[in-house]
């Protein structure tokens, strides 16, 4: 039977600092730009998931054993219809939590309902990307390429990115306005995941 109640999406930033206070995450900022967005097309947004925050471990698994944050994280993550994937970019590709964050997910390839179904499936996945060099277009492709093969719906318009100059020392969390490129994207991301979250949510995959 299809499911009923409002869209709601989860975000979880991927930046390799932890929340300690002591420097604030440009990959915090975009998702809030994001989540504006989403909540502007309905969709309830819950709290972010900070993952450098928890002892996600090293694995292919769903469990990788005692002081395993990942089970949790997972569950949290596929209770909800969208999934915000933020990360931010090093070395010219997309950051190593948020890495490892997908191998994690691999799991699902083995976890399949008598469906032939991942869990992800049905669930739509959506990027926000910040770095001050290139390689923005290099980290979405690394995203959607993994999450769609484990299950993940990736919407047209799915990535919404910032990157400095090359070289810069300008953030985006230090921009004193979200640059209209930026902002009108970040409408699109978001109008376009909720309307296919609503309609895989309604009539799921066969």
């Amino acid at each position: 039977m299809p499911a009923t109640g409002p869209v709601t999406a989860i975000p979880i930033n991927c930046t390799l600092k932890r929340s300690d206070g002591k420097e604030d995450s440009s990959t915090d900022a975009m998702i809030a730009v994001l989540k504006a967005q989403f909540e502007k097309a309905g969709v309830k947004v819950s709290e972010t998931i900070r993952v450098a925050d928890h002892n996600v471990l090293p694995g292919v698994t769903s469990d990788e054993g005692e002081g395993d944050a990942w089970p949790e994280l997972r569950q949290t993550i596929l209770a909800h219809d969208i999934l915000i994937f933020g990360g931010p970019i090093w070395m010219g590709q997309i950051g190593s939590i948020a890495k490892r964050v997908l191998e994690r997910m691999d799991a699902f390839l083995s976890e399949t309902d008598d469906k032939g179904h991942m869990p992800s499936f049905g669930k739509v996945a959506v990027a926000a990307i910040v770095g001050n060099e290139d390689g923005a277009h290099m980290s979405s492709a690394q995203l959607f390429q993994a999450l769609n093969d484990v299950g993940w719906s990736v919407p047209a318009v799915a990535a919404c990115y910032w990157v400095g100059e090359a070289m810069g020392s300008v953030d985006f969390k230090d921009l004193k306005t979200t640059p209209d490129k930026v902002a009108e994207t970040a409408e699109t991301v978001a109008k376009n995941a909720a309307h296919l979250a609503g309609l895989l949510k309604a009539t799921p995959y066969p």
